[in-house]
């Protein structure tokens, strides 16, 4: 991880009160982002992905707690005026959520949308965000972005309203962009063309990007660091190369092997991981992947794994038996 982080998450936990109990969505959650770099976090649904990602944005639901501290460029958010903060938001601080349905007015024009944002943070008159409204439309890949103004989302394929979401998303020249799944939903065409496009923004911006998805081979080309989360918890942590050429936590290794490979003959069947995540309500003693892991000994039911350095103080797991080690020590 690079040291002059833009952004600096530092024990964040979230707990969310339900009617099962208390519910632990991010545990004690330590990242660093730095300026034009790229993160990305991986894991299956509700691993706490999403919720960490709404943690960054103070976006949590009313009755969560929060704890730890964000700071983003020198500033702690969870410390931030709520007024200070809106301002914050889409000004440096911009998302981009996996379904564009749900965060896309579909009452209002695209125009609209786009034009509000500007205005509101940039202070543009009207045919000065107009006129960039149609660069920003047109940078992110949308024909005849001039007429698209006037259509509404629903007028628009699920692509086009994400190229959309996006567009809104960098209007005003964020310094760190969150990227939720942003490409579910989308067929795999489309999806390399979003993720394309987000990474040659991010680049020719030089903004930070957070990239959020369930797929380890969507960060495998597009991110400088990797954060692996089950169960609310980074369990492995590493730049991009190094996680792949040596990956440490089974959990990892079990992700790893569950994508689909061009080749492999055809109807083969997917190597799934057994068993299911964690009730999050319901946490266990010892390591919350033992029950699903194949290497899990006696002492992994029972103790919980603290976050142990590899070859490098970059690359962090959770494991009493991560993989390789004991074979290197043999050989």
């Amino acid at each position: 991880m690079t040291d002059n982080g833009l952004l600096s998450v530092e024990d964040v936990q979230v707990d969310l009160p339900t009617p099962r109990g208390n519910l632990r969505a991010v545990d004690r959650v330590n990242l660093r982002v730095g300026a034009g770099q790229t993160l990305g976090v991986v894991g299956e649904s509700g691993c706490g992905k999403t919720m960490l990602s709404r943690a960054i944005l103070q976006l949590l639901p009313k009755k969560a707690k929060l704890s730890g501290r964000v700071m983003f460029d020198g500033q702690d958010l969870l410390q931030l005026a709520p007024e200070k903060l809106r301002k914050l938001r889409g000004r440096s601080l911009a998302v981009v959520f996996q379904d564009p349905m749900t965060s896309l007015n579909p009452v209002l024009t695209i125009g609209t949308q786009l034009i509000e944002t500007l205005q509101e943070h940039l202070e543009l008159d009207d045919a000065s965000a107009t006129r960039r409204s149609v660069e920003l439309l047109a940078a992110v890949g949308i024909p005849a972005p001039e007429q698209r103004l006037a259509q509404y989302p629903h007028q628009l394929s699920g692509g086009m309203r994400q190229r959309v979401a996006i567009a809104i998303a960098l209007s005003c020249e964020p310094r760190l962009l969150i990227a939720d799944e942003p490409t579910t939903a989308l067929d795999v065409t489309i999806q390399a063309q979003i993720l394309d496009l987000l990474a040659r923004e991010q680049r020719r911006r030089h903004m930070a990007m957070i990239l959020i998805t369930h797929d380890l081979g969507v960060v495998a080309g597009r991110t400088d660091d990797v954060a692996v989360m089950y169960a609310g918890r980074v369990v492995e942590r590493a730049p991009t190369p190094a996680l792949f050429k040596k990956m440490r936590m089974p959990y990892t290794e079990a992700l790893l092997a569950a994508l689909p490979r061009l080749d492999t003959a055809p109807h083969t069947p997917l190597p799934a991981i057994s068993g299911r995540p964690p009730d999050p309500t319901r946490p266990l003693q010892g390591c919350s992947f033992s029950p699903r892991c194949r290497y899990a000994a006696a002492g992994c039911h029972t103790e919980k794994p603290a976050l142990t350095q590899a070859e490098s103080p970059e690359h962090v797991y959770a494991c009493f038996h991560p993989i390789g080690i004991h074979a290197e020590a043999g050989a």
